[in-house]
């Protein structure tokens, strides 16, 4: 059975470790040149059911608690004078929440764990096409191919295998602007006290400035506005960004000036909520291009999952993959679709004229309601 995986992220990845832990081979086709070809982005947490529960499957539960940082589970909510609305702090040391860890931190743990070989670096897959006698022929850029018996799409967003499942189309939810800050505690301790171990959210009328801390001393920004029309060029401009938030206390805004590179904008985007497709033999998708959901944390996570539910499915009926593919597909659909719903909610709550006080009431605890007292007279 020659398992191909599309894409070397983290689905793709704790699939291939969880399926080399069963004896079973795979190959993760990754378009990127390097593991350090680019940044990997921020912080991510963790959550027990989910992400920590793949890696406990990928038997790294151990070296995720030597490389997360519990502390990065501190929140802070602001509003845009500066005033604190929440102010989340975990149990020192404890792990019995949602740990953060750098994606890039991640990611070597995933790659570290796998033989050298299982990833096939600069291979971007441009097309999957169906062999007469089952499989796919897959084609690389440069015009290389390969066989495979079984296809996993793990391709992300712009995923070019979910093309054969589906023709869902994405759709804008929000503009993400990204800036970095490096070495904050020397550079700018201010701006580090601000944001704290973990996640800062300044949010506005349909706006947020957010800013995490990373594992190496470095603050990612981030920038969240409702989608528009406008070119994103718009965006690349410190002054442009500092305009739209002009009122805002200059505490706050200074995370922008800070940054160390001009600003990076992109669209976010996602799937229609309850996307399925009709099983098809050999081929499936895990995160992203089976399920993009908006990013307030469960898209990495979802991820992983998919991929240890898959590799279990494959581990137990090896024999018969399109059965296995079939009830992993129909488990992935149940899981999901509510997550995703959820994942839609909060993105809406998030960039709303009403956001702050939503936000206030969603991270407030309610305190547990009374049962009625029984009728003793």
């Amino acid at each position: 059975m020659r398992i191909a995986i599309a894409g070397g992220g983290l689905g793709g990845l704790t699939l291939a470790r969880i399926l080399h832990r069963h004896g079973i081979d795979a190959v993760v086709y990754e378009r990127e040149a390097s593991r350090s070809a680019r940044p990997q982005g921020g912080s991510l947490d963790l959550h027990p059911e989910s992400g920590q529960r793949a890696l406990a499957a990928a038997g790294l539960a151990g070296r995720f608690r030597s490389e997360a940082r519990p502390e990065g589970e501190e929140h802070r909510i602001l509003d845009p004078a500066g005033r604190i609305l929440v102010h989340h702090r975990p149990s020192p040391g404890s792990f019995a929440g949602r740990p953060e860890i750098d994606r890039s931190a991640l990611r070597d743990l995933l790659l570290d764990s796998l033989p050298a070989d299982t990833v096939r670096w600069q291979h971007r897959l441009v097309a999957a096409t169906p062999r007469p006698d089952g499989g796919f022929r897959l084609t690389f850029d440069g015009g290389h191919s390969a066989d495979c018996d079984v296809l996993v799409g793990a391709d992300g967003a712009r995923s070019v295998v979910r093309s054969l499942l589906t023709d869902a189309t994405l759709s804008p939810v929000a503009t993400l602007v990204e800036l970095s800050i490096s070495d904050a505690d020397r550079r700018h301790p201010d701006l580090a006290e601000l944001v704290g171990p973990g996640n800062l959210w300044c949010v506005g009328v349909n706006q947020i400035l957010a800013a995490q801390r990373l594992g190496d001393g470095g603050i990612r920004v981030g920038i969240s506005l409702r989608a528009d029309d406008r070119h994103l060029d718009i965006y690349r401009s410190k002054r442009a960004l500092l305009h739209m938030f002009d009122g805002w206390d200059p505490r706050l805004t200074a995370l922008i000036e800070a940054g160390d590179s001009p600003p990076t904008p992109r669209r976010i985007e996602a799937m229609p909520t309850g996307t399925r497709w009709a099983h098809q033999p050999g081929i499936t998708l895990v995160g992203d291009a089976a399920h993009l959901m908006p990013p307030v944390g469960e898209g990495a996570n979802q991820a992983m999952l998919d991929a240890a539910e898959l590799a279990a499915a494959l581990a137990t009926n090896p024999a018969d993959p399109d059965s296995a593919i079939r009830t992993y597909e129909e488990a992935m659909f149940t899981r999901t679709h509510p997550i995703a719903e959820m994942s839609a909610r909060v993105q809406a709550m998030m960039l709303s004229p009403t956001a702050a006080d939503d936000i206030v009431r969603f991270f407030t605890p309610q305190p547990p309601r009374r049962r009625p007292q029984a009728d003793n007279a």
